[in-house]
């Protein structure tokens, strides 16, 4: 098993552990977490990329893959008039509901549930696109319904190329793409799928943290069209 995919398998398992909603605090605030959900306090990205997204005040934001929808709730917290969230994990859009609900920003944050852009009604488009990304590339599927799992890993980097080819007709003139990934990713890859469907690559902030297993290169990418 490669250092990446022995990473991630092993954060899978902790999140495991998580048996019974709970809830957790991150940034001075309370979150649920149900069973199933990626758990943003497992990770030090989380906060990471809660300071370092722009949330366009008055303006649309979307988040593909939300877990427990703690990054949509900000964006709406902060200011951004309407707020789009997706989830191919039926748990997940469940948990965002939940803590849209806990936050009182229900009233202007979307949940749907599919993969990436599909359940988005059509002709919807954003100031800023954020994901997340499964980035450890595997040629292994996900198990059926290990949403975890789906988490993490992504066979060939579908996920990654379906991603880089459905924004572009859900931005706003001007709107910006972003991904976050890791140094764990196949960064060569999403390179290739970038310069495929007309986009570069560009590191916007990036960090160095300690992990178990060495330390994690933290990315805020983003896809500028060529």
């Amino acid at each position: 098993m490669s250092t990446s995919s022995l990473a991630a398998s092993n954060l899978v398992e902790r999140h495991r552990a998580v048996d019974s909603p709970t809830t957790f605090r991150l940034l001075d605030l309370e979150w649920d977490l149900l069973p199933g959900v990626f758990a943003p306090h497992l990770t030090q990205s989380a906060a990471l990329y809660a300071e370092w997204l722009p949330y366009p005040v008055g303006g649309s934001f979307c988040e593909i893959g939300s877990g427990t929808g703690y990054l949509s709730v900000l964006a709406a917290l902060r200011g951004c008039a309407a707020v789009t969230a997706t989830d191919i994990s039926p748990v997940a859009v469940d948990n965002t509901r939940r803590n849209a609900a806990r936050h009182g920003v229900a009233d202007r944050l979307s949940v749907h549930q599919g993969d990436l852009f599909t359940p988005i009604p059509a002709g919807e488009r954003f100031d800023v696109i954020f994901w997340n990304s499964n980035f450890v590339d595997t040629d292994q599927p996900a198990p059926d319904g290990d949403h975890l799992h789906h988490a993490l890993f992504d066979q060939g980097y579908r996920a990654h190329e379906g991603y880089l080819a459905g924004a572009r007709e859900r931005l706003h003139p001007g709107g910006q793409l972003l991904l976050g990934f890791t140094d764990l990713g196949n960064a060569d890859r999403l390179a290739e799928l970038a310069d495929r469907h007309g986009w570069r690559v560009r590191v916007q902030r990036a960090v160095r943290c300690a992990a178990p297993q060495g330390d994690l290169h933290y990315q805020l990418l983003r896809l500028e069209s060529r």
